[in-house]
């Protein structure tokens, strides 16, 4: 994939890609291990920035109400694994930080590319959430979204929150 290409978008009913990344232990996690149970996946471009700080806060502080869903939750940037830790301590995140440094798994789902920031066109990160089902594919795919408002917004679409 070229600097400036962006990955095909996933939709509803698309399979979800596979990965294999590792968390801020550096263990690995797949996303075949959560078969059978619904998940948030969510790409955030940086850690310890203050928009993807209030994104994991809000991811944190919603956790029970995602997890009584039976939904987890799995938060994934191109960071290093060391600078997650930093950040989950900082910030007393209880659900898995992936690294993801070739930012393979984040064109996968169409999460890097060209983007519009500030009125400038740049290439990075798409800030991106999907949940993926139970069966592996793709339930809710959402595509620029707002770090400050969004898990809100995803819970009331998920009919887990009053609107």
């Amino acid at each position: 994939m070229t600097e400036t290409a962006t990955a095909a978008r996933l939709s509803a009913g698309d399979p979800a890609p596979l990965f294999t990344l590792s968390d801020a232990e550096e263990r690995e996690v797949s996303l075949e291990s959560y078969r059978g149970r619904r998940v948030v996946v969510y790409f955030y471009p940086a850690a310890s920035t203050p928009g993807c700080t209030k994104q994991a806060c809000d991811f944190r502080d919603n956790l029970a109400l995602l997890g009584d869903a039976g939904i987890d939750v799995l938060g994934i940037s191109p960071d290093k694994p060391a600078k997650l830790a930093k950040f989950r301590d900082a910030q007393s995140l209880t659900f898995p930080l992936l690294s993801d440094p070739d930012r393979s798994v984040l064109a996968a789902y169409g999460a890097f590319g060209e983007k519009t920031m500030y009125g400038k066109k740049t290439v990075g990160v798409i800030r991106s959430t999907f949940v993926v089902g139970a069966d592996g594919a793709i339930e809710v795919a959402q595509y620029n979204v707002r770090a400050t408002g969004h898990v809100a917004k995803l819970l009331r679409d998920l009919s887990l929150a009053a609107d």
